[in-house]
């Protein structure tokens, strides 16, 4: 809907906007929320930019972007709007799919078209901020689902669909690498910590019910990460 002004212009750009939500592509590297002083976050940026036309400065997070992750997020301009937001985003009634390039590490070649179903449980550890795949019944474990489709792949690369049943921390990281397909530029939970290319994951479609005029609002983006350009682009709408 407009570009943020100049001294946050290291946001791309505001999708959508009214006066309950806010719409926008989040770029790589920066933080929806931060405690470090000093450093930029998402939310700072945004209450900034309300304050600058006038307006309540409020900003509720209602989904989270992981710091390396881009693509489309969503924050209420409202409390009213934040609670019903969260529960749709808790409840798993918002939707949201994700484009990742993954290096094809299976000893199955993938083939275009194919799908499959992730089922694992993740245990976190708030103190290395690391998920592993557990067994099922592990004191602290949660069931992590997701589903993706291989939209191309040329035998040692492969670009994935994926959509999201639960919400777990490092979770599309983390299941991708247990299934031998670990994100490209993946320092964290990929084979090769020295790659050159940063991470290859964009959150690039959702959609929910406006908590004001509840109609169904849905919002796609691409990918900006030159990563995306390795293989040839293909339409997924």
């Amino acid at each position: 809907m407009g570009d943020i002004p100049k001294m946050n212009d290291n946001i791309k750009q505001i999708i959508y906007e009214d006066d309950t939500v806010i719409v926008l592509h989040k770029p790589a590297g920066i933080p929806v929320q931060t405690s470090r002083i000093g450093q930029k976050d998402i939310v700072s940026i945004l209450k900034n930019y309300r304050s600058q036309k006038g307006e309540d400065a409020y900003i509720g997070l209602v989904h989270r972007l992981d710091q390396p992750v881009e693509g489309l997020f969503a924050a209420a301009k409202t409390p009213k709007a934040a609670a019903e937001l969260s529960g749709q985003w808790n409840s798993h009634t918002a939707e949201k799919y994700y484009r990742a390039m993954v290096c094809s590490h299976q000893e199955a070649p993938l083939m275009a078209g194919s799908k499959r179903t992730l089922t694992d449980y993740l245990l976190r550890d708030g103190r290395t901020n690391y998920s592993k795949v557990v067994k099922n019944g592990t004191e602290g474990a949660k069931k992590a689902v997701l589903q993706y489709e291989v939209l191309q792949t040329d035998g040692t690369l492969a670009e994935l669909l994926i959509g999201l049943e639960t919400g777990r921390h490092h979770q599309i990281r983390v299941q991708l690498a247990n299934a031998s397909l670990p994100l490209l530029g993946d320092r964290k939970y990929g084979q090769d910590s020295s790659t050159d290319f940063s991470l290859a994951l964009c959150s690039v479609k959702i959609s929910f019910i406006h908590p004001k005029s509840r109609q169904k609002m849905e919002f796609e983006t691409i990918p900006q990460n030159p990563s995306f350009q390795l293989l040839h682009r293909v339409d997924i709408a």
